[in-house]
């Protein structure tokens, strides 16, 4: 039987959430007999993760599209790369002659373009619609899809968000929602916040992620005086000037003794396990919200933003609080709230440690991808599959 042979392309090494679920997609692929080669555009700490889960990787030249390439010198240094690029895919798959190729983004599109030169497979993973990026840049970045034998959607919200601007793409796609690692050991939340209420923040300091937005909250907040936060997470390169301001609007604000910044760590349930409740207040639409689910499955209460594939993230867990985006006020309320009824929170929480455990299970996740793998290519539906999971609910 011939074994098959998968090829992944990833454009980060970090270790935030598409990078997470990018090992897990992998981890599933070798766990079902794959040959799996991973391309990343970087090096970074998941190159040696991935090698833990039995996959080659190797860290090679790849245009990925940002904000910045919109400007005409960066657009030029865009499709200079992007031709060399292919012609260096191309002989790349030619090498390894992969079954599949598995595109983890809708920001590489050159790499749909040279599976499709290729005669290859192509599957593409998405993770990053976004309704606020504006309706020519979505055209832009989904019309490589076209080249997609399946296109895969990390929630319901991605998948009708890509429709309005290629609505074909519904016809030859399935939802996977994320498969989320839980932590080594659940820490139940403090039956009593005596007197103060921990609160953390995990993920990329930016206005999209709103931790500017929960600083201003914390001085509204009836209950300011019981309130501490934590911060885990850091910037993009270039961007320095965010954490600068931040950290200078808290100087403003008074708040220096009670914010205190962790810096970007491997992983975040250490600091979800010391804290009592979990902040996820973007201020721009998400395609989903590991950082939710992780709060979930920690036990902890989460404050999420109402916003996108957040609620779908969120949904029917009696612990989190939804909040209008960048509402400081709200999330201000939302704050004192928990601090009000933390009793009923806290035992909700309990409840939905369990359910998110069931819901975003490694396994579910694993099974779900593999099967829809099996669709695109014979050689890889040749193996046994396990069950398909369902993986998609009401929004």
């Amino acid at each position: 039987m011939t074994k098959p042979r998968v090829l992944v392309v990833h454009p980060s090494a970090e270790l935030y959430g598409s990078d997470r679920v990018l090992l897990e997609s992998v981890a599933g692929f070798v766990d079902n007999g794959a040959d799996v080669e991973v391309l990343l555009a970087s090096p970074g700490p998941l190159e040696a993760l991935l090698r833990q889960k039995g996959a080659r990787v190797d860290v090679v030249a790849m245009p990925v599209v940002r904000k910045a390439v919109l400007r005409p010198i960066a657009l030029a240094r865009f499709v200079g790369g992007s031709v060399i690029a292919f012609v260096r895919g191309v002989a790349r798959v030619r090498r390894f002659r992969p079954h599949v190729v598995y595109v983890s983004t809708l920001t590489i599109p050159v790499w749909n373009v040279i599976a499709f030169a290729s005669r290859r497979e192509l599957v593409v993973h998405v993770h990053e619609a976004e309704r606020s990026a504006g309706r020519a840049l979505r055209t832009a970045l989904n019309a490589p899809l076209r080249f997609a034998t399946l296109i895969v959607f990390n929630s319901i919200y991605s998948q009708r968000t890509v429709e309005l601007t290629y609505p074909a793409a519904g016809l030859r796609s399935q939802v996977v929602y994320n498969g989320v690692v839980g932590p080594d050991r659940v820490v139940s939340a403090r039956a009593s916040l005596d007197g103060e209420l921990h609160m953390v923040y995990v993920g990329r300091l930016s206005a999209r992620k709103g931790p500017d937005v929960v600083v201003e909250a914390m001085a509204m907040a009836r209950h300011a005086e019981k309130l501490s936060l934590t911060v885990v997470g850091g910037v993009y390169p270039g961007y320095e000037w965010f954490e600068e301001g931040l950290r200078a609007r808290i100087k403003e604000l008074g708040l220096s003794d009670r914010v205190r910044f962790a810096g970007v760590q491997p992983s975040g349930y250490p600091y979800l396990a010391a804290a009592d409740l979990a902040l996820v207040p973007s201020t721009v639409d998400e395609p989903f919200g590991n950082t939710a689910v992780e709060a979930m499955l920690a036990a902890r209460p989460a404050i999420v933003s109402d916003t996108s594939g957040l609620r779908e993230a969120g949904a029917g867990y009696g612990s989190v609080l939804f909040v209008r985006p960048g509402d400081a006020g709200a999330l201000a309320e939302a704050m004192d709230t928990a601090v009000e009824q933390w009793a009923t929170l806290r035992a909700a929480a309990a409840a939905d440690a369990e359910q998110a455990g069931r819901r975003h299970a490694i396994e579910t996740y694993h099974a779900a991808l593999w099967a829809s793998m099996s669709t695109v290519s014979a050689t890889v539906s040749s193996l046994e599959v396990p069950r398909p999971v369902t993986t998609q609910r009401t929004a």
